[in-house]
């Protein structure tokens, strides 16, 4: 699934190209996405300029002249650059054909991903207000995230996975970050010491930052929106290297399942 760092490089890669452009129209090819595109969508949007393109977690939000589109990629959705006369794929669900005659299309083989508009405030829109601090804002830091954490007995890596706590922290960043802060995945997160909460503020930080300057990280479906992979599965210390030595110590990588999603760790580093 796409996590926060190949969400950002999307962003960061499709933004040059349809910042202040028009939407001349819109081709639904496939509406059943997670949820079904509706008939209106295509009138609502299209003759509307994109005047601004952000992130909110895992969500891209198109903010258009009027409302906006927020845009999720699901666990196999890509955005790609193209001509606007580009014979379609498979999969090719969404055209946002743009008035220099360049498509923005979106493919999805799985359809987790979802399209929606907007005539109000995104961030008002019920699968945003409640989430939690950005990862890599200001407003994620130790003090935050001990109260947080204050008195919860769930292991600390689905805790840094709940949306509730900080957004945007997948099984692969999660797993990436407490090697990093030297923690074991299943120690409670009620019970860390504060000095290992900043350790791991620290370490979700830089490899969310890392992973966003190395492209994504990619695993089955990822590429970015050039069509390149992501090359930050080069630099990852345990995830998917189960009985591999530890880059730091050598001892073998280790994999338990925790909340039906595989978690690696090294039991020697991590404590």
């Amino acid at each position: 699934m796409p996590e926060l760092p190949e969400v950002e490089t999307t962003r960061r890669g499709i933004a040059p190209a349809v910042l202040d452009r028009t939407i001349e129209r819109v081709v639904v090819r496939e509406p059943r996405l997670r949820w079904r595109i509706p008939r209106s969508f295509a009138a609502a949007v299209g003759g509307q300029a994109i005047r601004n393109l952000r992130r909110r977690a895992k969500y891209l939000i198109f903010d258009l002249e009027r409302g906006a589109l927020i845009l999720h990629l699901g666990m196999s959705g890509s955005l790609r650059l193209m001509p606007s006369d580009a014979p379609p794929l498979t999969h090719d669900h969404v055209d946002l054909v743009l008035d220099n005659a360049v498509c923005l299309r979106f493919n999805d083989p799985r359809r987790f991903g979802s399209l929606l508009w907007t005539s109000k405030d995104p961030l008002e829109h019920p699968l945003l207000a409640a989430l939690a601090p950005e990862p890599l804002s200001d407003e994620f830091n130790a003090a935050y995230l001990a109260r947080a954490l204050k008195g919860r007995r769930v292991a600390i890596k689905q805790a840094i996975m709940n949306s509730q706590v900080v957004v945007g922290v997948g099984n692969i960043y999660a797993s990436e970050a407490l090697f990093r802060a030297r923690i074991r995945p299943r120690r409670a997160a009620g019970r860390l010491r504060r000095q290992e909460i900043e350790a791991l503020v620290e370490a979700v930080k830089a490899v969310l930052k890392d992973a966003i300057r190395a492209g994504g990280t990619t695993l089955r479906d990822y590429i970015n929106p050039d069509g390149m992979p992501g090359y930050f599965r080069q630099k990852l210390y345990v995830y998917e290297r189960t009985g591999e030595p530890c880059l730091a110590c050598a001892t073998p990588i280790k994999q338990l399942v925790q909340g039906q999603r595989s978690t690696y760790f090294c039991p020697q580093c991590q404590r």
